[in-house]
């Protein structure tokens, strides 16, 4: 069956329609990971947006349940260029398209995939329709594409009620759409980590006696976050260790008084690389965001990491305060393991290690 992808700009790509026979209207984001499509289709950060991949050849491994980052997949709509119909792995349960149908989730295949990244690279992310109609006038549909926006993600991924993983020290993990793998790392060092709604008060967690505060990533702006980082600040004066990432990383900042902005195209993949500045060695990460931390106080906070790329703020140490924030996801899934180590930091930091 043929399928279409229209992007607000009035561009049209036909292809070839697998998974759901479903009409979505969402962002489009480009990713360049070479494997982990599984993580990347479960990752809650990417709820309200499709996702193209621009390594030629997806689903040749199948689905291993076991691979996923949430219990279900958080993605609109799937783009890629050829999808493998049957995948060939010893961990299979699923091929992907079986999986995608499964999930209600739409697909498009037989595209060039590296001219659509060329396009959001030079025109930024921007809305598309995918679809199996074939409209002849898209004035109208153009519209509905152009108003769509990405809101109230955040309370659709977070957890609904609190959870505890693992035994050892009290970690609370507050949800904005957190992978998975953020609290097996916690559970591997020795934590009993319990698991919070977004909408959680500091004063349940300042209650709760725990020995340190994870942030989670999350999807969409940070900006709409507002109750959220009311509580930020009130938990940031505790005198808690906190450890933050991605979005959680973004809502910190918001919370002491700096400012977020939203990237051109984002950041997206497994291979970007980020320079501890206080080491000056270069690290590989695993990053999925479209809004990064703009400006800070430095009397308030140092820059930690910086992307190598575009030199974009990657994480922030606050001054006399025990928070540590990073941008990308040192969890991986999928992605390299340079940056588990921050994991081990963090653990250091319920020790009662204050920043200088």
């Amino acid at each position: 069956m043929k399928a279409y992808l229209i992007l607000e700009d009035g561009q049209i790509f036909e292809g070839e329609h697998f998974g759901a026979d479903k009409e979505i209207i969402s962002e489009f984001v480009f990713n360049t990971s070479m494997t982990g499509y599984v993580e990347i289709l479960t990752d809650p950060s990417y709820a309200g947006q499709s996702v193209v991949m621009t390594y030629p050849l997806i689903g040749n491994y199948g689905v291993c349940l076991e691979d996923q980052e949430s219990h279900v997949p958080y993605v609109e709509g799937f783009v890629v260029n050829e999808l493998a119909r049957l995948g060939n792995n010893f961990r299979k349960n699923i091929d992907l398209e079986d999986y995608l149908k499964e999930h209600d989730i739409p697909g498009i295949q037989g595209i060039d995939t590296r001219y659509l990244t060329k396009i959001i690279r030079q025109k930024g992310c921007m809305n598309g329709m995918i679809t199996t109609h074939q409209y002849d006038d898209l004035s109208v549909i153009l519209k509905k594409i152009k108003d769509f926006r990405v809101t109230g993600v955040v309370e659709k991924t977070t957890c609904q009620k609190p959870y505890t993983i693992g035994q050892g020290r009290k970690v609370a993990l507050y949800d904005f759409g957190a992978k998975k793998n953020i609290a097996n790392e916690l559970v591997k060092r020795g934590c009993a980590v319990t698991v919070y709604p977004a909408s959680t008060p500091a004063s349940t967690i300042l209650e709760g006696h725990y020995e340190g505060v994870m942030l989670s990533n999350g999807p969409g702006d940070p900006e709409e976050c507002q109750n959220i980082i009311h509580e930020l600040k009130i938990l940031s004066k505790s005198g808690l260790p906190i450890f933050a990432i991605c979005l959680g990383h973004q809502l910190m900042a918001l919370a002491h008084g700096f400012e977020t902005e939203k990237m051109i195209y984002g950041h997206h993949g497994a291979n970007h690389p980020v320079k501890d500045l206080t080491t000056q060695r270069v690290y590989i990460s695993t990053q999925n965001h479209n809004y990064v931390v703009k400006t800070i106080d430095e009397s308030i906070a140092k820059p930690w990491f910086v992307n190598v790329n575009d030199q974009t703020i990657e994480g922030l140490e606050y001054i006399n305060e025990n928070i540590k924030t990073v941008q990308f996801h040192p969890e991986a899934c999928a992605g390299p393991l340079d940056t588990g180590y921050l994991f081990d930091a963090f653990i250091k930091m319920m020790g009662g290690k204050i920043n200088a």
